[in-house]
C-alpha cells in the first residue's frame, strides 16, 4: 500500500473537503430555517395587527391614527417582502452548498475507484507472478522426476 500513499492522502483530503461541504450545507439549511421562521413571525405579527385593527373598526378612529396604521402596515409588508428576498438568497446558498457537496462526494468516489483499480492491477500482477512461480516449480519437479525415471531405466 506504500506505493499508493499519495493517492490515499488525496482521498483523505477529499474526504475532509467533503465533510466540510457537508457541514456548510448544514449551516446553510440552519440559516434558511431561521430566515423562514423570521418570515413566519413577521407574517404572524402582520396578521395579528390586521385582526386587532379589524376588531377595533367599530370605534371612532382619527384620520391621523388611520394614516399611522397604514404606514406601519406598509413598513411591515415591506419587511416581509425583504424577507422573501433573504429567503430566496438563502435558498440559492443552500443549493450551491448542495451542489458543492455533490461534487466533493463525486471526487471522493472517483479517487476511491482509482485506488481500487490500481490495487486490482497490483493484485492481478501478484497472482500472475505466483502462478509463474508455481508453474516453474512444477516444471522443475517434473524434470527431476523424469530424469530420475530415465536414470532408473538406464540402470
Amino acid at each position: 500500500m506504500h506505493k499508493f500513499h499519495g493517492l490515499q492522502l488525496a482521498i483523505d483530503l477529499a474526504v475532509q473537503q467533503r465533510d466540510a461541504r457537508l457541514a456548510a450545507l448544514g449551516q446553510a439549511q440552519g440559516r434558511l430555517r431561521m430566515g423562514q421562521h423570521q418570515q413566519e413571525q413577521l407574517q404572524s405579527y402582520a396578521d395579528d395587527t390586521d385582526a386587532r385593527w379589524a376588531s377595533g373598526a367599530s370605534v371612532a378612529i382619527s384620520a391621523e391614527l388611520v394614516r399611522h396604521h397604514y404606514q406601519f402596515v406598509g413598513r411591515l409588508q415591506h419587511a416581509i417582502g425583504m424577507q422573501d428576498g433573504v429567503i430566496a438568497n438563502l435558498l440559492r446558498q443552500q443549493e450551491a452548498s448542495r451542489a458543492e457537496l455533490a461534487q466533493a462526494e463525486a471526487k471522493v468516489a472517483g479517487l476511491r475507484k482509482v485506488l481500487a483499480s490500481r490495487l486490482a492491477v497490483v493484485q492481478r500482477a501478484e497472482q500472475r507472478r505466483e502462478q509463474a512461480q508455481m508453474d516453474e516449480m512444477a516444471a522443475l519437479a517434473y524434470a527431476r522426476k523424469r530424469a530420475a525415471t530415465q536414470m532408473e531405466e538406464s540402470l
